[in-house]
């Protein structure tokens, strides 16, 4: 059994608990993402809203299609999961406040998860947890009535910077490349980042291959008021700066508007339900087609690498919306 198997063995065998079978903060049933570091296992809805928090409060995981590390998911076992770590995170919610439900607004949804997470309203007050970086999120612990629940000192809940509002998850299929640009004598490791503002997730390293292929599926959140997809490769060094191969600016407001047109995709047949155009001003190497598939809704994508003398990179867009 690999580590990676292992892992997500040790994973499922938490989320069976009863306590974890419904979403933390909404009560919502058979939750698919979990917070590593706070140690909950939430629903899509409320999965948003932690993102919006930043992963210095709230590390986001898909328990499903993220890969984790021992350090992540042995922590959330030694939380123990959605009871114990409720039991420190609500300890003292206000008489005639309540929890939202699992139809609660986002608006709702949002007002509470802060409340509980970001500014702590709800602990007591010696146990007020300080933000700590995001480097440091899933790898600093201290110990709370014998549970691991993260790095404990007063904070500052006076911050009222408003989070980031986010619409949507972006799930991105990155398939595969071809003839991409020599980095290492005759060939080349290459890796893709893909970043929506301040976020950013990769693929793994393929060694020594110009076409390489990954069929990996990386998730984004996707804030309200941004429509760019940023991909870029590089070739991975062990003893230098890894060298760029690459990049693509990916325009999202074409599958934005799809989705945002047509609702629940559920409901519709299989179809075409939008296009981006190819241009001189974009990267595309055809138009690129949005259909409803199997009740989602989906975009390939095929793109000629920019600032570099070669490669192609073949992907695939799928949008869920939090209202899902």
């Amino acid at each position: 059994m690999t580590n990676r198997q292992g892992n997500l063995r040790r994973l499922r065998e938490v989320l069976r608990k009863s306590e974890n079978r419904v979403c933390a903060d909404c009560g919502a049933p058979d939750p698919k993402w979990a917070s590593a570091n706070i140690g909950v296992f939430i629903c899509l809805k409320c999965c948003g809203v932690h993102r919006g928090l930043g992963p210095h409060i709230s590390k986001v995981l898909s328990v499903t299609l993220d890969d984790w590390s021992d350090e992540e998911v042995n922590s959330i076992i030694d939380i123990g999961g959605n009871s114990s770590a409720n039991a420190i995170y609500e300890a003292y919610i206000p008489e005639g406040f309540s929890k939202p439900g699992p139809n609660s607004s986002h608006e709702d949804r949002m007002s509470f998860i802060r409340s509980k997470y970001e500014r702590q309203e709800f602990l007591k007050p010696s146990l007020k947890i300080a933000s700590f970086s995001a480097r440091n999120s899933t790898s600093i612990f201290s110990t709370i009535s014998g549970r691991t629940l993260g790095s404990f000192r007063r904070s500052d809940t006076n911050n009222t910077e408003d989070p980031v509002e986010y619409i949507g998850i972006l799930k991105v299929k990155v398939i595969q490349g071809s003839n991409l640009a020599v980095r290492d004598m005759l060939t080349s490791d290459p890796y893709v980042i893909l970043a929506i503002g301040q976020q950013k997730v990769q693929t793994t390293v393929v060694k020594s291959n110009l076409n390489p292929v990954w069929n990996e599926v990386l998730t984004l959140s996707v804030p309200r008021n941004h429509s760019i997809l940023k991909l870029e490769v590089y070739d991975h060094d062990l003893f230098s700066a890894d060298d760029i191969m690459g990049e693509a600016d990916i325009d999202l407001q074409p599958i934005l508007t799809a989705a945002t047109s047509y609702g629940d995709a559920a409901k519709f047949s299989n179809m075409q339900v939008g296009k981006w155009l190819k241009t001189n001003d974009n990267a595309l190497i055809k138009d690129s087609t949005i259909n409803i598939f199997d009740g989602k809704v989906i975009q390939a994508v095929q793109l000629k690498l920019q600032n570099v003398e070669s490669g192609e990179m073949e992907l695939e867009l799928e949008w869920v919306s939090l209202d899902d």
